[in-house]
């Protein structure tokens, strides 16, 4: 498949109508910055950060790159802060759940979802990196803005498997804020199989208040990132709540396939609602749900065999030079939104990408 370009100005515009039925609403001024320094890329929408986009390989949880963190029109951040930057009574388990990304479980029998500094040192052998490569476009604009990067998924000892090509576009007004994705991956020297696999593909791990209320035992951090083992959870200002287009609520989504899941709830007593959207092109589609209570929100289009116990197997493979595309939208939308207007956000998106 090939990477399609995205019309900003009608996505824009198809933000205001899906999102808020007002096309006479202000759009934002969205800037994208280069820091190089410290190797990052900032979104600013009207000069306060949406999203960096982080790529800094001296930091030794990240093995890959990151949007980090998400911060909402309403100015509440809708991502965990551990283990990059650790909040009180968060939870700090999975230290390679950061942000949002992209990335998958078994590639070539590589796992590039669970890297981080926790692997042991007999274990890195067994994993890939994913390595920021180059920036190949910047645009700002009033509603809308773009950066397109390259990236390497590296094996072990530094041979490139996959080429990554990506293309975010960000659109933004006074309710809402949106990711629209674009990943195109094409195999270099050697064919490549995805392995059915659970860990996988577009993800983001959401703020505490964003989980689903549990009474399990958990280790939480405080704001200097020390660890405290909690026997029961304080579920205080915890109120998650996951709905798919198919009508399923709640835990229940998870190995599930859905076109759209949202999951919604309050932060700082300021309602959000958190949407991905699957694309009907994307292999896959309608895509399978790695989305569990404790705050891991990830659409797996890949990993059938995993969620169908056995029913289904997929093992999507990839020949040398070949390439494919995965294509996917984040809503951030200030309050909650009814099924039917995110069904009409949705519609607006599968014909437009």
């Amino acid at each position: 498949m090939k990477l399609k370009i995205i019309f900003l100005s009608i996505s824009a515009m198809l933000l205001l109508s899906c999102a808020n039925n007002n096309l006479n609403q202000s759009m934002n001024h969205i800037e994208i910055v280069d820091n190089k320094d410290s190797k990052k890329i900032d979104v600013l929408i009207d000069g306060n950060l949406f999203t960096s986009y982080i790529y800094d390989d001296k930091i030794s949880v990240l093995k890959k790159t990151v949007l980090f963190p998400l911060i909402s029109a309403n100015g509440v951040a809708v991502t965990r802060g551990f283990p990059l930057y650790p909040k009180p009574k968060e939870r700090v388990d999975h230290p390679h759940h950061i942000g949002a990304w992209f990335n998958y479980g078994d590639v070539n029998g590589l796992d590039f979802w669970n890297n981080s500094d926790a692997i042991s040192e007999e274990r890195k052998k067994e994993m890939g990196t994913i390595r920021h490569g180059e920036i190949l476009q910047m645009q700002n604009g009033n509603g809308k803005g773009q950066l397109v990067i390259s990236a390497n998924w590296l094996k072990p000892d530094g041979e490139i498997l996959l080429k990554e090509k990506t293309n975010l576009n960000f659109i933004a007004n006074t309710d809402a804020r949106i990711i629209d994705r674009e990943v195109t991956l094409t195999a270099q020297k050697e064919t490549v199989l995805f392995k059915d696999n659970k860990e996988g593909m577009i993800a983001i791990r959401v703020a505490r208040q964003l989980e689903h209320p549990s009474n399990e035992p958990v280790t939480l951090s405080d704001s200097y990132g020390k660890k405290t083992d909690v026997p029961v959870l304080d579920n205080t200002g915890v109120s998650g709540h996951y709905v798919s287009s198919e009508g399923i609520e709640g835990d229940d989504v998870w190995s599930t396939r859905a076109r759209w899941v949202s999951l919604s709830g309050t932060i700082d007593e300021k309602e959000v609602t958190v949407v991905i959207f699957d694309n009907p092109e994307n292999v896959g589609f309608p895509t399978y749900w790695h989305a569990r209570g404790y705050g891991l929100f990830a659409a797996n289009p890949l990993g059938q065999k995993a969620f169908s116990k056995g029913k289904e197997e997929l093992n999507f493979k990839l020949d040398s030079g070949k390439s494919v595309t995965f294509n996917y939208r984040i809503l951030i939308q200030n309050g909650k939104l009814s099924k039917e207007k995110i069904e009409e956000c949705y519609n607006n998106f599968s014909k437009t990408n």
